[in-house]
C-alpha cells in the first residue's frame, strides 16, 4: 500500500505512463506532474474506505530476494489504484463495483511482471470486499495494456464514444470487465 513517502516516485510513474514529453508537452510535465502528485495525495489522505493505492517496490538485492530486475533497491517499480465506482450518478450502493484505475509500471520494469502482480493483488483486494467482478478503462490505441489485461481474463464490456473521438481523433476508450473466480 502507498504512503505519503511515495508519493514523488508514484507522481513519476504516473506522469512517464500517460504523459508524452514531445514536443511543447516537455516544458509543461513538471506542471502535469505537480498535479498528479496532488491528485494522488488527496486520495490517499481521503480515508475512503473503499480505496486502495498498491505499490510494486524493488527488494533488496543484497538479500537474494529480488523480484524485480534493477540495480536500485527501495525504490518502485509500479502501482494501480481501485476504488468503487457506481454505475449511477445517484450512487445507490448496490450499484458499486470496483473499478482499477492508474495501473502504471516505470519503464525500466515494464515486461517483468509487475503489471500482472498489481492486476492480481488489486483481484485479491475486490474479492475481499465482496465482489466478483472488477472493471477498467483501457485506451483502444494501447496495444500493449489491452494485450495485458485480455491474457488477464479481461473482456470488452463496452465502448465509450464521445465527441472528442469524431472531432480530434482521440482514442476511444474501452470498458473491460473481468469475472472473478
Amino acid at each position: 500500500m502507498a504512503v505519503s513517502k511515495d508519493l514523488t516516485q508514484l507522481a513519476d510513474i504516473l506522469a512517464l505512463s500517460f504523459h508524452s514529453r514531445e514536443r511543447f508537452v516537455d516544458w509543461f510535465y513538471p506542471v502535469l506532474r505537480l498535479g498528479i502528485y496532488e491528485d494522488l495525495k488527496n486520495r490517499l489522505r481521503s480515508g475512503t474506505e473503499h480505496y486502495i493505492c498498491l505499490v510494486a517496490e524493488l527488494i533488496s538485492i543484497e538479500a537474494g530476494t529480488q523480484k524485480y530486475r534493477s540495480n536500485r533497491a527501495g525504490c518502485l517499480a509500479g502501482t494501480a489504484e481501485m476504488a468503487l465506482r457506481s454505475r449511477f450518478a445517484w450512487r445507490l450502493p448496490s450499484s458499486d463495483y470496483p473499478y482499477l484505475s492508474n495501473l502504471a509500471v516505470h519503464p525500466e520494469y515494464r515486461r517483468q511482471g509487475v503489471a500482472q502482480d498489481l492486476l492480481s493483488n488489486c483481484e485479491v483486494t475486490a474479492r475481499e470486499w465482496g465482489f466478483s467482478e472488477i472493471y477498467l478503462h483501457v485506451l483502444e490505441n494501447n496495444h500493449a495494456a489491452r494485450q495485458l489485461y485480455y491474457q488477464a481474463g479481461y473482456r470488452l464490456e463496452q465502448v465509450d464514444w464521445n465527441w472528442s473521438c469524431w472531432l480530434f481523433g482521440q482514442p476511444r476508450r474501452l470498458f473491460l470487465r473481468k469475472q472473478l473466480v
